[in-house]
């Protein structure tokens, strides 16, 4: 018995669902993916430090909620803010870069 193989990658299937990198519906889900990225790496380096959001707050001389609307890609963070979060409060070094 002959199986075909449909496993696609997922360039592929973004490409499929939002169209090629370009185009404004492409566009508007790589801004919002980058947005949620951001806000999980956010929370998974925290859980890896065994913080708890209040705890990161304080740290960073923010507010519990405010690091719930980051994490949760509620709330857009300033570059500053977010170097005190990644340094102050998770004792990490922020890196940032440009593709062109």
């Amino acid at each position: 018995m002959k199986t075909k193989n449909n496993t696609k990658s997922l360039d592929q299937f973004i490409e499929e669902q939002y169209g090629k990198k370009g185009t404004a519906k492409r566009d508007k889900f790589e801004k919002g993916y980058a947005e949620f990225k951001l806000g999980y790496l956010i929370q998974q380096a925290r859980l890896e430090k065994g913080l708890t959001q209040e705890e990161l707050a304080e740290k960073c001389g923010t507010n519990k909620g405010y690091i719930s609307k980051i994490e949760n890609n509620i709330k857009e963070v300033r570059i500053s803010t977010l170097q005190k979060i990644v340094e102050l409060g998770l004792g990490g070094h922020l890196e940032l870069s440009i593709r062109l």
